[in-house]
């Protein structure tokens, strides 16, 4: 189909993709405004109405750090390599948070914006990146009881904690970025034709945090469990985290390697699964 301006000097030519590989990333550059402002709703809608706005944000991994403290450090006895309990925590915290957060958004996708989508046509593709984007100022909000933290033990305890490191922070939050983006692109691609799906992805998400070093550090896995870490891509960017904000972290060159290698895997195909799911998923919702 073609469409003429009044001047006959732009033509617009839309087309169906015949190959199995339709994925114009060009388009969610194109609408790179519209990107903007589903960012800025999303960001609004959450605090609207809300008693405490934003600090919910810094909430939510304050009083998880507590918890975790008392559960896991106090009760259980869990050694955080060194590093005092609180700052342990919540550095794992703020890796996997924004993962977690991403992950249950875009999983979301197909039925969350199912009006939208019935009505107007836009890259799909837009939603999900719009929702990766907005959490980025989550994990810029989460920063701040970090820093607080940080702040005082190194006052009181001369703790060196603030390096050069965390400038490569913005690295492995791009690293998460892109594995969550994968994962929920997978999950919105099966919850778009099954529905139920998204309590189970909620359930695998809570279950893939403790097989994550989160709440103990990377070098206590004992070593004939130790695969599970590879096959983990999360286990290394928490302790890159680790590493650019406390100096300090187990974070072997091969686990790197590794995470970024299943992180490009899962992008790609849940890409392929989210674009074949786009075209059927208005009928099936």
């Amino acid at each position: 189909m073609a469409e003429l301006t009044s001047a006959g000097a732009h033509e617009v030519i839309i087309e169906p993709r015949r190959s199995w590989l339709r994925l114009d990333l060009r388009e969610v550059w194109d609408y790179r405004d519209l990107l903007t402002l589903l960012v800025r709703r999303d960001l609004l809608a959450r605090y609207q109405q809300t008693l405490l706005g934003p600090l919910w944000h810094l909430l939510q991994p304050v009083l998880t750090t507590v918890i975790f403290v008392v559960v896991f450090a106090r009760v259980a006895g869990i050694p955080t390599g060194g590093v005092p309990a609180p700052l342990f925590y919540l550095t794992g915290l703020l890796g996997w948070n924004y993962f977690a957060q991403n992950v249950t958004n875009v999983s979301g996708t197909f039925l969350n914006n199912a009006a939208l989508f019935g009505k107007v046509w836009f890259p799909r593709l837009v939603v999900p990146v719009s929702v990766v984007a907005g959490n980025l100022v989550t994990l810029g909000l989460q920063l701040i009881p970090f820093l607080a933290c940080a702040g005082y033990y190194a006052a009181t305890q001369g703790l060196a904690v603030f390096s050069w490191k965390m400038v490569l922070l913005p690295i492995a939050a791009l690293h998460v970025a892109a594995l969550s983006l994968g994962v929920g692109l997978c999950m919105a691609a099966t919850t778009a034709r099954y529905r139920d799906l998204l309590h189970l992805n909620q359930f695998l998400v809570q279950l893939w945090m403790f097989a994550t070093p989160i709440i103990y550090p990377l070098s206590q896995i004992p070593a004939r469990w130790a695969w599970l870490a590879w096959l983990n891509p999360m286990a290394a960017p928490v302790e890159v985290f680790r590493w650019c904000l406390l100096g300090g972290g187990t974070v072997p060159t091969p686990l790197i390697v590794t995470s970024l290698a299943l992180t490009v895997a899962l992008l790609v195909v849940g890409l392929i699964a989210f674009d074949n799911a786009a075209r059927s998923a208005p009928d099936t919702i």
